[in-house]
């Protein structure tokens, strides 16, 4: 048999070693010095290629808005597991004045939790936890307990600061069961482009700050004995490349908190400790609304690369944070849980 096919073997052989030199360019080829031509679009695979146009900073903190309490649902309105309860939990969420952190906390609200708003503003913080308090007793007028609800300063980057936000938590709870990392901040540059002061910043919130609570609250279970369930913010960043806005500096620091959940849920799994990974998508908040309102083209570019074909809105987070803080994922730890419309799929 193989001797039947040998002529053909070395018939393609001598047609590839013809073909060869006509691949070979007689062209001199000169290199462009460095950002000295046209701005890189229009190539092929474009489409799956960051835009250098695309400069998107975080806003000042008096530009961010402040987003109203929407209704819910509580415990009498829509029945479901026991196990999926929080009831008597003591929950904190970081950067829960805000975005996706109020809407998770407002989802553990109404889980039955005692929940400690933690953010740069404490005024925003204290501000919401009125109406996520009044939203609650509105909702749940036959309720048997209202879930307390605290507000409090931290700089997540300074453990000073951190170290005095879960004393006064503790002290005005009495304890602390869960931890949510919701506190972190993206801005979008070449990198190339993007200042170091500003990357380290970056790094400090979404890295340092993620890190210093969960060991500050880590401690805490230790010395209770207590059992416990984290539930550390990522991204779809943290293991996909976005496009077409380049954001080289947040994809590296949510990727390092999705293997930072992983390494602790090892760490801690004797300590009965779970530590779990959350990664939204793109994800509808008053902040993303308003840099797409001003960015039409980039809303498309998003939504074109998501298999279901629309944006996530923030309340589709709290089912999955609740599962992860609940009994009902006892037995689950150090995953990363992706809630992107399939996006990461593709």
């Amino acid at each position: 048999m193989a001797s039947r096919f040998a002529p053909l073997v070395r018939s393609a052989a001598r047609r590839c070693v013809v073909a060869r030199p006509a691949l070979v360019s007689q062209t001199p080829v000169t290199l462009r010095a460095l950002h000295d031509g046209p701005p890189r679009r229009n190539k092929p695979g474009s489409h799956s290629q960051t835009d250098s146009d695309i400069e998107i900073p975080f806003p000042p903190e008096d530009e961010l808005p402040s987003e109203p309490v929407r209704r819910a649902g509580g415990q009498y309105v829509k029945p479901t597991l026991q196990t999926f309860s929080l009831d008597k939990n003591v929950g904190l969420v970081t950067g829960g004045a805000r975005g996706l952190g109020l809407v998770i906390a407002q989802g553990m609200v109404y889980s039955g939790a005692d929940v400690a708003l933690v953010d740069m503003n404490k005024e925003e913080a204290e501000k919401q936890t009125k109406i996520l308090v009044e939203a609650f007793m509105r909702e749940n007028p036959n309720a048997e307990r209202v879930p307390k609800v605290t507000a409090h300063f931290s700089d997540v980057s300074d453990p000073a600061s951190v170290d005095a936000c879960i004393a006064e938590v503790i002290e005005q709870h009495g304890k602390i069961d869960n931890l949510v990392t919701s506190a972190g901040f993206t801005e979008n540059y070449e990198a190339v482009n993007y200042p170091i002061d500003r990357l380290r910043k970056l790094w400090a919130v979404n890295v340092d700050g993620t890190y210093l609570f969960a060991t500050s609250v880590a401690r805490h279970l230790m010395e209770r004995k207590a059992p416990g369930s984290m539930v550390l913010i990522g991204s779809m960043s943290g293991s996909i490349v976005n496009v077409p806005q380049p954001q080289t500096p947040y994809n590296v620091s949510k990727a390092g908190v999705r293997h930072l959940a992983s390494s602790l849920a090892v760490e801690w799994a004797d300590a009965n400790i779970r530590v779990n990974c959350l990664s939204p998508g793109y994800m509808m908040t008053a902040l993303t609304a308003k840099i797409l309102d001003e960015n039409p083209e980039l809303k498309k570019k998003w939504v074109s690369l998501i298999p279901m074909g629309k944006m996530g809105d923030p309340s589709d987070l709290m089912g999955p944070v609740i599962f992860l803080l609940s009994e009902n994922s006892k037995y689950v730890n150090g995953i990363d849980l992706r809630v992107d419309g399939g996006y990461t799929l593709t």
